[in-house]
């Protein structure tokens, strides 16, 4: 079984050095709004948008090419489990990976994140994530994609490595996205896979920023995509607790993952 897994990894690292390969560059900006209703419920809002280059101008800000809206409600059943889902509206504006220039979206999603490990100096989570997709194709028809996700995720306080910072932080992951044949995605069965590295900074419990580099191979039909994005993302806890009082909710093992350390 391990020889086929290694082969299936060369096959796929092969497949995609001998393959034409388009370069962008790409600037992540997202922003998170939490608030905890009691123990195991939490609600959250996001906001965020993608601008990328083209292959005739390597600026991450050449233009924007995506903007979305999502609401999220997270359950957390167990110390080491936590469920959530979300529903979401994106604007997809010439976004690289999609077979055509413009296309609505409504999404939703089942997630599951597990506490793999943890101790003082690294902790580790899984993440699995079912997306349904609704995009709009070229007949103005709204076209159902199916992807899964598998995500591990490590965060390192920046303490345990010698630095006498107690509220930075340093992570690490990788995720592998699956997805179903589309007109609109394309008929590739494996959608990419993305790696990032970063750091945060807790400026309380409740605000904390995040700086990242991610990496994503995306095997492709003829040309493959391969994306370099810089990621800034702003987390934002019971900020409006002066209007109305939240529940502060005690934090738990599967937190740790989240860059809440």
């Amino acid at each position: 079984m391990r020889k086929y897994i290694y082969l299936s990894f060369f096959y796929f690292v092969a497949a995609v050095a001998a393959a034409q390969t388009d370069e962008l560059n790409q600037f992540w900006n997202q922003y998170d709004f939490t608030r905890d209703l009691s123990q195991n419920w939490v609600l959250q809002a996001d906001a965020g948008f993608v601008s990328s280059s083209t292959p005739d101008d390597p600026n991450m800000f050449h233009g924007i090419t995506q903007f979305y809206l999502r609401g999220w409600v997270h359950y957390y059943a167990f110390e080491k489990w936590k469920f959530s889902a979300f529903i979401s509206n994106y604007s997809n504006n010439n976004v690289p990976e999609l077979n055509q220039k413009e296309s609505r979206e409504f999404r939703t999603a089942l997630q599951a994140t597990y506490s793999m490990f943890k101790s003082s100096a690294v902790t580790i989570n899984l993440r699995a994530r079912f997306e349904d997709r609704h995009m709009q194709t070229d007949e103005n028809y709204m076209e159902a994609v199916e992807r899964l996700r598998f995500q591990v995720k490590a965060v390192c306080p920046l303490s345990t490595l010698g630095v006498k910072v107690k509220k930075m932080y340093v992570f690490a992951s990788d995720e592998l996205f699956f997805k179903t044949r589309s007109q609109v995605s394309g008929p590739e069965v494996f959608d990419r896979n993305r790696a990032m590295a970063g750091c945060g900074f807790a400026f309380s419990d409740d605000i904390k920023i995040e700086a990242a580099y991610a990496n994503e191979i995306m095997p492709r039909s003829g040309t493959d995509k391969l994306v370099n994005a810089f990621q800034i993302k702003g987390v934002f806890n019971n900020i409006f607790s002066h209007l109305l009082q939240p529940f502060k909710r005690k934090k738990n093992q599967v937190d740790q993952g989240e860059g809440d350390l």
